[in-house]
């Protein structure tokens, strides 16, 4: 175990982080029509349409899918292989961690089950498979306020943590963007590393968990650490909308 002053709380996203690919993007690839499915990504992209909105469209123009074929092709999705050596690492320094995904609680709780993973919180939509085969997204963590996530990552990093914390951010996606600005460190690939890039955010690449892992090491380990001087001046802003 290593010894730290300080207290973390780590936000991990689900699709393409945890998992080496996007389940929820590929559900609608393998079982959607696919000019109808763009159509409704591209209107998303274009903020013509919120991304709740979206979902519902998305799983609209489903098929009727039998959840088996379904479940099936969910569990055919690996994680990082070097994730769950993450979560011993966390644990074993006593830091809180957190999933925030504005993907379904259907694909992800049988991921994390078929892994043996059941202590880590998660918060993300639900999805409803109706009697009739229907598939019908719910969003509890909506902020009627937000247009571009259906599950206010952001809101849950503000509620979870404290003005005394260090807050850190793993992500790879279009939903990663927002909360990961209201983070004190942030570990980054693809659309978000691009994003940091562009806008000069500090940041960690990552590959692996075991990336991960390896810096969080380094910043338990030294003696005085700063937060992100413009992460906090949007959490206070945050603070000051209610």
């Amino acid at each position: 175990m290593t010894s730290t002053n300080h207290s973390f709380k780590v936000f991990i996203d689900f699709d393409g982080t945890i998992t080496k690919e996007d389940v929820g993007a590929n559900i609608f690839l393998r079982f959607g029509q696919h000019p109808e499915v763009y159509e409704i990504v591209d209107q998303i992209r274009n903020r013509e349409i919120s991304n709740s909105e979206g979902w519902k469209r998305l799983f609209a123009s489903l098929p009727i899918i039998d959840k088996k074929e379904l479940t099936d092709f969910i569990l055919s999705f690996a994680i990082d292989t070097s994730f769950k050596s993450f979560l011993s690492f966390l644990n074993d320094n006593n830091i809180e961690h957190y999933i925030l995904s504005d993907g379904f609680d259907f694909y992800i709780s049988k991921i994390l089950k078929r892994e043996n993973i059941s202590t880590i919180p998660v918060y993300s939509n639900k999805l409803i498979i109706e009697s009739n085969g229907n598939l019908t997204p719910i969003f509890p963590y909506k902020d009627e306020d937000c247009f571009n996530c259906a599950n206010c990552k952001r809101n849950h990093i503000i509620n979870l943590s404290g003005d005394d914390e260090f807050t850190v951010y793993i992500g790879d996606g279009t939903s990663d963007i927002c909360p990961a600005q209201h983070c004190d460190f942030i570990f980054a690939k693809e659309t978000l590393l691009k994003f940091c890039e562009q806008e000069r955010i500090s940041f960690s690449p990552f590959f692996s968990f075991d990336d991960v892992t390896k810096k969080m090491k380094e910043l338990i380990s030294k003696k005085r650490l700063k937060k992100r001087h413009q992460a906090e001046l949007k959490r206070k802003a945050v603070y000051m909308m209610g």
